[in-house]
């Protein structure tokens, strides 16, 4: 894409920040997005700002990821920044996008190899996130995922899983203490599927057995006629969930 190409000492008419606020997006695919890119979708926010596929900082705008060029679109990331920059004006924000669509829990596992993109998820945002931290300091861990693991065969499961892999996540970037912040699926994706009722439940509790861990919910958000992504207004208004939780946490700290 021709994003690649801007130099990442100047873009867009912005400098890039020698420092900013990062925030790691993880999961699958409603944190990559896959709502419909409208105009002001594309619009650029000074302040706002995407590591890209190729480790270089452009202005951020949808679609952030590049898990699956076909399908990405809207979700929740550049939403939320935006809506940060909007109670802190003149911060700077950088979104370091690493979600996987379709991957389950599992594919974030060290070593495991993602078999619909062929990406490994875990070691891919590993590097892509040391990268980033170059430029500041981690913030927060923004994840949405749990769709992938919403069988009846998986769902009991998921806690367990879920705890390695941010206790493994935290150590391998020397985050122990950022908050975490969870959002459970949207409630047209458990009523298509009623096991996946038991991820949402898991996701919700767990904040009260894990030390800075946080949840948002997805209650009342729209899917885009595949009851299974949101579609691009649900996508922002949980990018803007997750920002009001991460406001209220940065607040006590």
């Amino acid at each position: 894409m021709w994003l690649f190409f801007i130099p990442v000492a100047f873009a867009y008419g912005q400098k890039v920040p020698r420092k900013m606020d990062l925030f790691l997006l993880v999961g699958q695919s409603n944190m990559a997005g896959r709502g419909v890119v409208e105009a002001t979708d594309r619009e650029v926010t000074p302040g706002l700002w995407v590591i890209d596929a190729s480790d270089e900082w452009v202005p951020a705008v949808d679609p952030l990821h590049y898990d699956k060029p076909a399908a990405v679109g809207v979700g929740p990331g550049t939403e939320f920044g935006r809506a940060l920059l909007r109670q802190r004006p003149g911060k700077a924000v950088g979104l370091i996008p690493c979600a996987v669509g379709g991957s389950r829990i599992s594919d974030w596992e060290k070593g495991a190899r993602h078999s619909q993109t062929g990406i490994y998820p875990y070691e891919a945002m590993l590097a892509r996130a040391r990268q980033a931290m170059k430029r500041g300091k981690l913030k927060a861990i923004l994840w949405h995922q749990g769709e992938g693991d919403s069988s009846p065969d998986r769902a009991g499961l998921y806690e367990k899983r879920l705890e390695e892999f941010f206790t493994r996540l935290r150590k391998d970037l020397g985050a122990e203490g950022v908050p975490v912040i969870v959002a459970t699926l949207g409630d047209f994706y458990v009523k298509k599927v009623p096991s996946a009722a038991v991820i949402n439940r898991t996701l919700t509790e767990f904040p009260g057995a894990h030390p800075d861990v946080y949840a948002v919910s997805s209650a009342g958000l729209t899917h885009k006629g595949d009851t299974t992504h949101f579609d691009a207004a649900s996508a922002r208004e949980l990018g803007r969930r997750y920002a009001e939780a991460y406001l209220k946490i940065s607040a006590k700290k």
